[in-house]
């Protein structure tokens, strides 16, 4: 239908049905007093991607920007920068820095072995292995010559099994690094937020630390059991899984605290259910949240090289000789 095609003249056997759901919506949306967060996505998307990840604050990568962000976290395998204990000896940075924070046995470390594409991070079933700050560098040397381009770092996980003096040096480097573009906090997806959790999303807030959450462990609610992942069972729970992720940004929103809030962008993840071979659900949303955080979205085109007239007419030398 145009634009200009009169009102009288509209194909309303067409269009009454997509009338009657769009109230349907609204008065169940009305019925249940749905909050915005968790009315968000009603209208459920073929794309199983989009389904895992919810924006009120951003908007949803296309397919063409999270291929974009796979081939820049692929492209070369990370580096080991080095590790630390305490933030006064992390040596300074030249490119951008996010850091992921949890709960101990939220996931962590696997989730980031999957959003690097390499078995790099230590993993183990018993919390609280991670015990230091470890950075890795990721996306190839850059113009400068620093190893990658930008900096993922793993912290030692809170709660059962932590530390009082690594959430000391966990607030000093988050506190202090002006590198750091966005603290990403894993919340685990069947546990929910947890007063730990809180406490630290609390201080990022009172200390206008950027900040996101992310849903670990989503395979758990959307394919339980053990069952293999499908587009039939990511339909059946994506309204619980929306609901849950409502859930959490409301309370978040509720906080009585003074700062800036979370991101308004809750991305769910997960390290063993793939949809498509060797694609892990949730993994490409997160890496293009990444990029938008620190700036390394836009796609980087060479330019051509550029020959003057002269040196297109010079003789080449011949075969053999040494050209200075």
């Amino acid at each position: 239908m145009s634009y200009s095609q009169p009102y009288d003249e509209v194909n309303w056997s067409k269009a009454l049905p997509i009338l009657r759901q769009a109230q349907q919506i609204s008065i169940a949306c009305s019925r249940r007093h749905i909050s915005s967060r968790e009315s968000a996505k009603v209208a459920v998307s073929p794309d199983p991607e989009s389904l895992v990840s919810f924006h009120w604050d951003t908007v949803p990568p296309t397919s063409k920007q999270r291929r974009h962000a796979e081939q820049f976290f692929l492209r070369q395998a990370p580096k080991i920068l080095y590790s630390s204990s305490t933030f006064l000896n992390v040596p300074k940075g030249k490119v951008p820095e996010v850091a992921f924070l949890g709960r101990s046995n939220v996931g962590k470390s696997s989730l980031l072995n999957r959003l690097m594409g390499k078995n790099i991070c230590h993993t183990s079933r018993n919390p609280g292995r991670t015990k230091t700050m470890n950075f890795f560098a990721v996306g190839g040397e850059d113009e400068e010559g620093s190893p990658g381009r930008l900096t993922v770092l793993d912290m030692p996980g809170y709660g059962h099994k932590s530390r009082t003096e690594w959430g000391e040096e966990i607030m000093k480097y988050l506190v202090g690094r002006r590198q750091l573009s966005r603290a990403f906090v894993l919340i685990d997806t069947m546990h929910g937020l947890k007063r730990s959790d809180e406490a630290l999303l609390q201080a990022l807030r009172e200390n206008a630390i950027s900040h996101q959450v992310v849903l670990s462990k989503v395979d758990r609610l959307l394919f339980p059991n053990n069952r293999k992942a499908s587009k039939q069972l990511l339909g059946r729970h994506a309204e619980t899984l929306q609901e849950r992720a409502g859930s959490i940004g409301s309370h978040l929103d509720a906080l009585d605290v003074e700062g800036p809030k979370a991101l308004g962008e809750i991305l769910a993840c997960s390290t063993t259910a793939s949809l498509e071979r060797g694609h892990f659900l949730g993994i490409n949303n997160l890496r293009w949240s990444i990029l938008a955080a620190t700036g390394l979205h836009e796609v980087r085109r060479q330019p051509p090289a550029v020959t003057s007239t002269l040196e297109s007419l010079a003789p080449k030398p011949a075969t053999g000789e040494i050209s200075f």
